[in-house]
């Protein structure tokens, strides 16, 4: 009876649906033990990524480039910036000779490129093409500096600092965005490709590829938060900004309560079908995938070194810094942004040396805090209002050769940060808003001897992960004091019990990980586009 049932013609087109639908399930379940593998790496990505698009032309499109040209006099150095990002896409893109798509920012960009663009990387052993694309100065204030980092980025932060919208800013942005999406479409020759857009400087380009290349499979990654529709509705673009992230056939952010906002402000200000069961939104006959993947970053670091060595590291950075062996430190590593709360953190302890004064002489802070933004007045303001409260606690609390505050505003690189996250007692993150917030992954990952204690804000991602830090309310200055209080004379067994657990919980959740989860959603979503079975799954 049953076959019979099944050998009738009305059935043949759910038959086959049906066929493609298990042959999916087959192919992501043959995956999943790579995604559950706490030793997941770059080797296990790659392979994911060939198995997976072996026949997909795949390009990552971010507004950084992974290798950056600057001409010194004579010479032309090759820089590759310090990116959680890169650490995570370049192994796809590497793994399938796939195309990186980015702003041409260097010196020496456009004369170590071909007249496309074109240059084949990593330098000495080319693996994948960066394509640089070309932006204007003009275009780069009103993109970057303006709509991406005036608008969305205050917008999406809920950080009281208020968004700036001017509409030539949004004209470049809208033109830029054109700009990435004709990149890809010139280059992009086969059928199906895949585009990996990073980003929210990147709001329109689904729409605008979708346009040229109804074919194209494209995906968002969202790296900042999104906040509620009463934030949103500030934005005068913001039907044409979520017009245009809907495009995508997947859209990720880090956590479930970022794809809950968004999804509310498409119900808001948008004519679409939202399905929250599926965590899916319909509109105009296309369907896009909203899903959580919280971001991590490489296991073990590249900088990593065995725990009988950090005694000897600590040593040397409070030489550097002649401090004594046995002064207290804590680290904080930021950009110099307001979002980051480190005003907030210096307040924290000057309030936690006003109540335990034995602290005094015995604590320091070191805080590291990259120029950011610089040609923005906001960012100018908070490195003006940073270096006036770091003097104003020095001046209340030194003594001959102490300073509670070691303000080191100047770009560290990887292995230098690591130093400091080795020579440290505690770092502190008191961001008042972040998508997820990576310097505490990499805190608990330079810690081999399983030692440090982290203090948190809860108003980042990596909160919801990494459960044992020591969780502060950074608006909370009494509550971050106590907590670095709490962290100072805590038990050392305790401790190490802590960050041993954030440790294990890292070393499975790490970037490569990450990766392939976002590969194995991009693929199902794929198969399911090419077979015409829309949202279902």
């Amino acid at each position: 009876k049953v076959a019979g049932v099944f050998e009738n013609p009305e059935f043949a087109p759910f038959i086959k649906d049906l066929s493609r639908v298990l042959q999916d399930f087959g192919r992501r379940k043959e995956l999943t033990p790579a995604t559950n593998n706490p030793l997941a790496d770059a080797r296990k990505l790659r392979e994911a990524a060939i198995r997976l698009f072996e026949n997909s032309q795949i390009s990552v499109i971010a507004n950084r480039e992974p290798y950056v040209h600057n001409r010194k006099g004579k010479k032309i150095d090759v820089l590759r910036p310090a990116s959680g990002l890169v650490t995570a896409m370049e192994p796809i893109v590497k793994a399938c000779s796939g195309l990186w798509i980015g702003h041409g920012s260097g010196t020496a960009d456009k004369e170590t490129a071909d007249k496309r663009g074109v240059i084949l990387v990593p330098p000495g052993n080319p693996e994948y093409a960066l394509k640089r694309v070309w932006l204007t100065r003009e275009e780069e204030e009103g993109y970057y500096y303006g709509f991406a980092n005036e608008g969305l980025w205050p917008l999406c932060h809920i950080a009281h600092t208020r968004p700036l919208f001017r509409k030539e800013d949004w004209k470049d942005y809208v033109t830029v965005n054109e700009k990435f999406a004709q990149a890809f479409t010139d280059e992009m020759k086969g059928p199906n490709p895949i585009a990996l857009i990073q980003d929210y400087h990147f709001a329109c380009l689904p729409e605008m590829i979708r346009k040229k290349r109804p074919d194209a499979i494209t995906s968002l990654f969202w790296h900042i938060p999104w906040p509620n529709p009463e934030s949103i509705r500030i934005c005068p673009w913001k039907t044409d900004l979520l017009k245009g992230m809907l495009s995508a056939d997947l859209i990720g952010f880090h956590i479930p309560y970022h794809c809950n906002n968004f999804l509310d402000s498409v119900d808001s200000f948008m004519e679409a079908r939202v399905d929250r069961e599926n965590s899916t939104v319909t509109m105009r006959g296309h369907t896009c995938h909203i899903k959580p993947f919280p971001i991590s970053i490489d296991w073990p670091n590249r900088n990593d070194v065995p725990a009988e060595a950090i005694p000897a590291i600590r040593a040397q950075v409070l030489d550097d810094l002649t401090l004594p062996s046995d002064v207290i430190v804590a680290v904080g590593v930021d950009r110099m942004d307001y979002t980051k709360g480190i005003v907030e953190r210096l307040t924290a302890v000057e309030r936690l040396l006003d109540r335990h004064p034995d602290l005094i002489g015995r604590f320091v802070l070191i805080q590291i805090s990259a120029p950011s933004r610089t040609q923005i007045k906001r960012y100018q303001e908070l490195d003006t209002e940073v270096r006036k409260l770091a003097l104003r606690i020095n001046n209340r609390f030194a003594s001959e050769g102490y300073e509670p505050i070691l303000l080191r505003v100047a770009h560290h690189n990887e292995e230098e940060v690591f130093r400091f996250y080795r020579a440290a007692d505690l770092c502190v993150v008191t961001s008042l808003h972040d998508g997820m917030n990576l310097v505490a992954k990499e805190f608990v990952s330079a810690r081999s001897d399983c030692d440090g204690a982290l203090i948190l804000s809860s108003f980042t991602g990596a909160a919801r992960e990494l459960k044992d830090a020591y969780v502060v309310n950074p608006y909370d200055i009494d509550d971050t004091a106590e907590a670095m209080y709490r962290a100072i004379t805590g038990s050392k067994e305790d401790r190490i019990a802590r960050m041993g657990r954030m440790r294990e919980l890292i070393s499975t959740n790490n970037i490569y990980d990450w990766a392939i989860k976002f590969l194995i959603a991009v693929h199902a979503i794929s198969e399911r586009k090419q077979a015409g079975l829309g949202a279902a799954g």
